[in-house]
């Protein structure tokens, strides 16, 4: 597997999931204060480094590789199933799109009913630690499956980081111009590639063309994504 395929990946998965982060945390951060807002974020990372570091030793050392694999290609059927699920979803009209200035205003709306500095610590808290334990879970996997992987998926997690970081703090505003729906199915049927590439691996399938089947992989579940997109697709009424 090429080292740019999980930097591209990871970018792209991290940033979908920074960008909802950042969303709450920028709530927080205009109601409660800043310094309540980054305090949380900062523990909240904190936690997520520790799991990280904890949990690549613990698969490498004592799971055999080929249930590692079978364990890793369920985890990212898992992701992709879901991600891409709610991107045909929405393609065929059936689901709405993400707004992130309603989610940002239904935010700031909860956390100015509680009035609580606690309230809003948890918030942000929360809304890292969940949203950043699906990246630490993909950049692990893609440690664990194949050495020299790592630094590359870590390298696009940290990346897709800071670049929504950087650019809250420019904007200050929520992201909803981000093609978070496109990322989504993009994201959505590379985990789905990835996890069906794996999964067979450890039963024990030798794919006909070594890493190139992904390729194969990837293709056929976008254009099965696309075909359900326009199948599902809601009539509009007149």
């Amino acid at each position: 597997m090429s080292p740019w395929i999980a930097l591209g990946t990871t970018f792209t998965a991290s940033a979908l999931e920074c960008v909802e982060a950042a969303t709450i945390v920028m709530a927080v951060g205009y109601t409660a204060g800043w310094r309540v807002a980054l305090s949380a974020t900062a523990w909240a990372l904190a936690a997520l480094v520790a799991i990280a570091a904890l949990l690549g030793p613990v698969l490498l050392l004592y799971v055999p590789i080929a249930a590692l694999k079978i364990v890793i290609g369920i985890f990212l059927l898992l992701f992709g199933y879901t991600w891409l699920r709610k991107a045909i979803w929405r393609f065929a009209g059936r689901k709405s799109l993400r707004d992130e200035n309603a989610t940002f205003e239904k935010e700031v709306r909860d956390l100015r009913a509680h009035h609580e500095r606690r309230y809003a610590f948890a918030t942000a808290f929360n809304g890292v630690l969940v949203e950043g334990l699906e990246v630490a879970v993909i950049v692990v996997t893609f440690a664990a499956e194949r050495a020299g992987t790592f630094l590359w998926a870590a390298a696009g997690a940290v990346a897709a980081a800071a670049a929504v970081a950087g650019s809250a703090f420019v904007l200050r505003h929520p992201f909803s111009r981000i093609p978070e729906n496109a990322m989504g199915f993009i994201v959505g049927v590379m985990l789905l590639s990835f996890g069906t590439f794996w999964s067979a691996e450890g039963l024990g399938l030798q794919w006909w063309s070594g890493d190139g089947a992904l390729l194969t992989l990837v293709a056929a579940y976008a254009l099965a994504g696309a075909a359900l997109s326009g199948l599902l697709r809601k009539p509009v009424r007149a």
